[in-house]
This record gives structure tokens, sequence and C-alpha cells, in this order.
């Protein structure tokens, strides 16, 4: 184990070069917001140096230098100063530059989406979901009873990160490849769900649901799709098609699991019927 400890402190002078087409009182003020400035070292000088005995817990300044007082320094530090500094930089830059091509995709302030309760075991689970304009999903949040503050803590957070995945645009079917199948309690059958009566985990449930409501991945349900069978009535009426295309703006994708062409024709349906009793 060490018995000194040894602290150098240095002071380091550099100048950064900004190449401008204009010069203004703007462009001036945000030139230290700017990132496009080459880094040069001028001067590195060190101040002092300081040692510590671990073992009498007591300090000792030794060479220790004024403020105004320099010592040329090896080029080996200078060096690795300037190392240090070009890498926190290109660090920068890498991040600015994955912000650009993976930006993140807030959602919409008012969105569509649904609420499906079921319950495991004795465990009832409440999956909200928040849908983009377009309908692809955007959001999940988990809620659960019976459970105590860290169980919930741990899936709030873990809704919170799948959302984000989604937002800065990781594929649905990623989570559901990784989640699908996984094996804790409760394990069991599921009461509330039309499409899932069994689950290995509350997760291999959750993302059962999704992967059916927006993926339309029937191999893993467990029952048939109960929609009715698709209308043969023809939608010529330029007023009726626009309001199919309403329906489907303001309806969720995940609630009608995906089946806008049959929901849609059953709303007309609805439509002229009340048409027909004014």
């Amino acid at each position: 184990m060490a018995k000194y400890l040894v602290e150098t402190f240095y002071t380091c002078s550099f100048k950064v070069k900004h190449y401008l087409d204009v010069l203004n009182k703007d462009q001036l003020s945000k030139l230290d917001q700017r990132e496009d400035g080459k880094f040069e070292i001028i001067d590195v000088k060190l101040n002092a140096r300081k040692t510590k005995n671990l073992e009498n817990k007591s300090k000792l300044n030794i060479n220790a230098l004024s403020n105004n007082k320099s010592l040329e320094v090896s080029n080996a530090v200078q060096k690795n100063l300037s190392e240090k500094i070009l890498e926190k930089k290109n660090e920068k830059l890498n991040l600015l530059a994955n912000e650009k091509l993976y930006p993140r995709i807030k959602m919409p302030d008012r969105r569509k989406g649904y609420i499906q309760k079921v319950t495991i075991g004795n465990h009832k689970v409440y999956l909200h979901t928040g849908e983009y304009n377009d309908g692809k999903l955007g959001e999940i949040f988990i809620d659960t009873s019976k459970e105590g503050e860290l169980v919930k803590a741990l899936m709030n957070n873990f809704a919170i990160a799948i959302s984000l995945g989604l937002q800065y645009g990781v594929p649905l079917d990623e989570f559901v490849n990784a989640y699908v199948g996984t094996k804790f309690e409760p394990s069991c059958k599921i009461d509330g769900n039309d499409r899932i009566l069994s689950a290995s985990s509350i997760l291999d449930y959750i993302f059962r649901e999704l992967a059916i409501s927006y993926l339309g991945r029937e191999d893993l349900a467990h029952t048939p799709s109960l929609m009715p069978q698709e209308s043969s009535r023809k939608i010529d009426k330029e007023e009726d098609v626009q309001f199919l295309k309403l329906v489907r703006d303001i309806a969720s994708k995940g609630f009608v699991r995906s089946n806008y062409k049959k929901k849609l024709i059953d709303l007309t349906d609805v439509r002229i019927n009340l048409k027909s009793k004014k």
C-alpha cells in the first residue's frame, strides 16, 4: 500500500481559433458557444507540488511555488494535456453528431392511446399507451396493484426507459424479441384480455399485448381475432371517404389492434344509420 500522495498543480494556457465569414457584435457574443474552434496550447506551467504522508495523516508542502513563478514542463506533459483536451472536444462533437443523426421525436402534447387492464394471479396490471399522430407507439406506462414501492418504482422507470427508446427510434420489434418469453412470478393465466390467456411473466404479457396491437403479431396470440368479417359495402362518396379518414386520425391504432379497415367500415355503417334517422 502506498505511503505518500503527491499532488501536482499545473496551469495551462491555450488559445482557440475561429474562422468567421462576418464580423459583428452578434457573432462575437456567440463565439463561446461555437463548437468549430481549433485549440492550440501555448504554455503549461507548474504551479505547486504537494505531498501527503498517508501514514501520519499530515500534509507537507514541498517545492511550493508562488503563482508568478513558473517552471518549464517536459514535452511529455504538454503532449498529454493536448491529447486530453482534444479527446474531450471529440467526445462533445460526437455527442452533438449523434443527437443530429438520431434525434428524439417527442410525443405530441395531446395524443391517442388506450388502457388495458388484466389480472395475473392476484396482481392487477394496467398498461397505458401513447401514440404519435400516425398511430405509431411512442410511450407506455405500467401500473400495478398489491406491490411495494420498490416494485412500482422499478416498473415505472422500466416503462420510461422503453418509452425513451421508442422515441429515439428503437423498433418495437427489438423490445418484443427481447422480452417475450421472459419467466418470473407471477406466471399464470390472465383474466381480462381476449387475445392472451396466459403469460410467463408481466413483461411477457406486456410485450405480447403490444406486439399484437401494434405489429399484428398474431403468432403471439392465444386466440384468433374476433373481428367481424369485412363488409362488402363499397364506399364511393367523397363525404364517406373523408369521414373514414377523420375516424382513422382520431382512433387509437392499438385499441383497434391495427385493424383500421374493418373497424372503420363498421363505423361507416353506424354513421349511415344515424343519417337515416334524421
